[in-house]
């Protein structure tokens, strides 16, 4: 009997093998496309679009760099925070916890193909991962409350209450999934650009 296929076909022509991926086969564009069409808190959000991962990673970036003033390379680590969703979805939490582990496994094979693509270690520092993950409860806060109808007592309790001077200025911008990737791919190129100086 033939096994099942676990490949998908990119928008790019590559071919993304889900059990064994590899760096070529991973392209920015990809990415950049597949999660300016993926919904976070499963489209339960209020606006005319849907907050994207796209979105989102561009928030944990940028909060990123406000807390720890790391450097371009780290930068880009937290822009790819989630990269692996451009092909398995955004899962919330609940969904992640009921799969178990074999959920983890597959997001840590397309996380190393993800980084090492793009000249990060395949396993981050944990102090790094510690940040990212920091900055991306961070932006769970602001967006539960802003576009998801939790209320700050509930986001507290969930994600922790985040320092004022941390959140100021920063906002959830719901935009067309177009202009979110068109962001994407050029916060990526900066931060790739500035890796190269």
């Amino acid at each position: 009997m033939k096994p099942p296929r676990a490949w998908q076909r990119m928008l790019s022509g590559r071919r993304l093998d889900l059990l064994d991926p590899t760096p070529m086969d991973i392209e920015i564009e990809d990415i950049a496309h597949g999660l300016a069409f993926v919904a976070r808190w499963n489209g339960q959000t209020r606006g005319d679009f849907a907050y994207s991962v796209a979105e989102h990673s561009l928030l944990v970036e940028e909060i990123f760099t406000r807390q720890t003033c790391a450097d371009a390379k780290w930068q880009l680590a937290a822009l790819l925070h989630d990269a692996p969703e451009y092909v398995i979805g955004d899962m919330i939490s609940p969904v992640k916890s009921a799969i178990g582990a074999s959920y983890g496994e597959l997001d840590q094979r397309l996380t190393a193909a993800v980084h090492l693509r793009f000249g990060l270690p395949a396993v981050l520092p944990v102090v790094i991962k510690k940040a990212i993950k920091s900055a991306d409860k961070i932006s769970a806060w602001l967006e539960a409350v802003q576009i998801a109808g939790f209320s700050e007592a509930e986001a507290n309790r969930l994600f922790g209450r985040p320092d004022s001077v941390l959140l100021r200025g920063l906002e959830i911008r719901l935009r067309p999934p177009a202009e979110v990737r068109a962001d994407y791919v050029l916060r990526h190129g900066t931060l790739l650009a500035r890796l190269s100086d």
